[in-house]
């Protein structure tokens, strides 16, 4: 598995694209072969787990050469990099209670899900569904950062969710998508050993983006000159 996930992260271009149908096959075919290999493994291990797909969508050995060079370039283009991911998204599969084979999507959604568990993140939904509490339970408290946060990175992305949310009235699918988004890009954060800081006071926002301090200044002394209010001393 090593090499296949060697092959993604480096997005070795001309291999992805004889992968993919896209490009001649080389004359020196070892690292090719020992891609394919490995993608037959990955497949193998479906069947298994799967098994109407081998006298349903997989019955053609054509239609699964094509499904191999679809799933290594869904790979390539959502991330899915490292043995880690995939041990997480085959214990799903372990877990599905379908007979029926995965799309690429799903597969990478279980991928995705196994990485936010491990960095103590809920998923999409559950995030969505933290913004909308945050949203009827904000006014009782004084400011953002005094809202009971069970996870320092809780605080950031349900800020953010929030004032884009308002900034750019998002629909519940369009929110559910960022938070997606965000969710994949603070736990690559977390599994990397970042630290997360701790809730703070933030500089006013403007169109869901917070301002830089030169900026939210001046955002201040014109809301002070428009409404007559005199700044008082620091």
């Amino acid at each position: 598995m090593r090499d296949l996930i060697s092959a993604i992260q480096h997005r070795d271009g001309s291999a992805l694209a004889r992968i993919a149908g896209d490009g001649p096959l080389p004359d020196e075919r070892g690292v090719h072969e020992d891609v394919e290999r490995l993608v037959d493994m990955l497949f193998a291990n479906l069947k298994q787990l799967f098994p109407a797909s081998v006298s349903t969508a997989l019955k053609d050995p054509k239609n699964e050469d094509l499904a191999k060079k679809q799933w290594i370039a869904a790979f390539a283009e959502n991330g899915i990099t490292n043995r880690e991911q995939l041990a997480a998204g085959m214990k799903h599969a372990r877990a599905s209670l379908s007979p029926f084979w995965p799309s690429p999507g799903q597969f990478i959604d279980w991928c995705r899900e196994g990485e936010l568990q491990k960095s103590g993140l809920p998923d999409a939904d559950g995030l969505v569904a933290m913004v909308h509490t945050y949203c009827a339970r904000r006014g009782y408290y004084d400011a953002p950062e005094a809202y009971p946060w069970e996870h320092p990175a809780h605080y950031w992305l349900i800020t953010s969710l929030y004032s884009g949310m308002r900034a750019n009235t998002w629909t519940e699918a369009e929110l559910r998508k960022r938070a997606a988004a965000e969710l994949a890009l603070m736990a690559a954060r977390i599994n990397r050993g970042e630290e997360i800081p701790a809730p703070r006071a933030m500089l006013p926002q403007l169109g869901g983006k917070p301002l830089g301090q030169k900026e939210g200044l001046a955002k201040i002394a014109e809301i002070r000159k428009k409404f007559g209010i005199r700044g008082g001393r620091a």
